[in-house]
């Protein structure tokens, strides 16, 4: 891949080799599990001790009616995985039952599936069966953007005395988007690596994405971002896959994109000192942030006049037709001046529903107008 964002270090620093779980989504035939445990094996290994062959076997599916897993006797088939390739292996588990059968296999990676993450009550009945043993466990985030669900699943599980605890990047369900499956939400990530920064963060590019050939970039932007490592669904004839066949890729492209990976550090590369450049960019941030951050109290002091004006004239708090014209005129604008549609858009909606909320308060006590709460 070509490098357009300064100082790379080489791939031969292992401090920064991601780690990797791949494999089929869907365990089908113990024939197809072999056959990709094989084609993945030197690629997986080639990750050292982070990396496990992945296949799941119990399918929380939407709707009645589609393959929902072979279940328990794919357990066999990763057995034969470890013994006969020497890989590592996972599998999702969603009930009690999966963990007790799971963990009788010698399977060595557990995760917990977005599906249940959003459910506190199915992560403890995880936790409860999982407590006192030791085994790796990654924790997926929820469908939905809730950062203190993810969080409190990772506590759930830590509350159990699990100490190999892994949070994995799948993306988020929003009504109505296209660019993704499931948007990603960069931020909300950071933040949850921010509450839990000594746990391994891995991105999964194929639920984010759902398309086999936005893999590649998404994977990428994880790495850009320093996830510690990466989840890819991979099947030798992804077109035949049984569950989510537009989003894996073959083994052979796997290898690819793991050799292709640009990966840097936080300081950069050897031999050079790029701290004085850095803190001379941040420094000109900063005070860029301090400016947005009065621009937005002067922004809400006006919005409290203007809620205390219609209060007083016995206006409508929100005036439907300008607020729609305001926002398309700004976003236009942003745009012809090169900034992202979407970021716009998002930014302005919350400033709106910031100050509706100043003027709201505006209406309910007058000596409220003028102050920022």
């Amino acid at each position: 891949m070509e490098n357009n964002m300064g100082d790379i270090e080489s791939r031969s620093n292992s401090a920064l080799q991601p780690g990797l779980i791949a494999g089929p989504c869907s365990a089908e035939t113990r024939e197809q599990v072999m056959a990709a445990a094989s084609s993945l094996r030197s690629t997986l290994l080639g990750s050292g001790d982070r990396a496990w062959f992945r296949a799941s076997l119990w399918k929380p599916r939407t709707r009645p009616g589609d393959f929902e897993g072979v279940g328990e006797i794919g357990l066999g088939w990763l057995a034969d995985v470890k013994a006969e390739l020497g890989l590592k292996v996972a599998t999702e588990v969603a009930h009690p039952r999966h963990v007790d059968m799971a963990l009788k296999s010698g399977v060595d990676l557990l995760w917990v599936g977005a599906r249940t993450t959003t459910s506190p009550f199915l992560v403890q009945e995880l936790a409860n069966a999982l407590k006192g043993v030791d085994v790796a466990v990654a924790i997926k985030n929820p469908m939905h953007a809730d950062l203190m669900l993810w969080a409190g699943a990772v506590e759930r599980l830590r509350g159990a005395g699990l100490k190999r605890l892994t949070g994995i990047h799948r993306g988020f369900s929003v009504h109505g988007q296209d660019k993704y499956r499931n948007p990603p939400m960069w931020q909300l990530a950071i933040d949850f690596k921010n509450i839990f920064p000594e746990l391994p963060l891995y991105c999964d590019p194929s639920h984010i994405t759902g398309r086999r050939d936005q893999v590649a970039s998404v994977a990428q932007k994880s790495m850009d971002l320093g996830f510690d490592g990466l989840m890819i669904e991979s099947h030798t004839e992804p077109e035949k896959a049984w569950t989510d066949a537009a989003q894996q890729i073959t083994p052979h492209q796997l290898k690819e994109l793991i050799s292709g990976l640009v990966l840097r550090s936080a300081t950069g590369s050897s031999g050079h000192n790029h701290i004085d450049a850095l803190e001379t960019m941040r420094a000109e941030l900063d005070l860029l942030d301090d400016r947005l951050i009065g621009l937005l109290v002067r922004r809400m002091e006006i919005s409290g006049e203007i809620g205390g004006y219609k209060r007083d004239h016995g206006m409508l708090i929100l005036q439907k037709e300008r607020w729609n014209q305001i926002l398309k005129d700004h976003v236009d604008k942003a745009v012809d001046v090169g900034l992202d549609r979407a970021f716009i858009s998002g930014l302005y909606k919350l400033i709106h529903q910031a100050s509706i909320g100043i003027q709201s308060q505006a209406m309910e006590a007058p000596e409220s107008v003028n102050k920022y709460p």
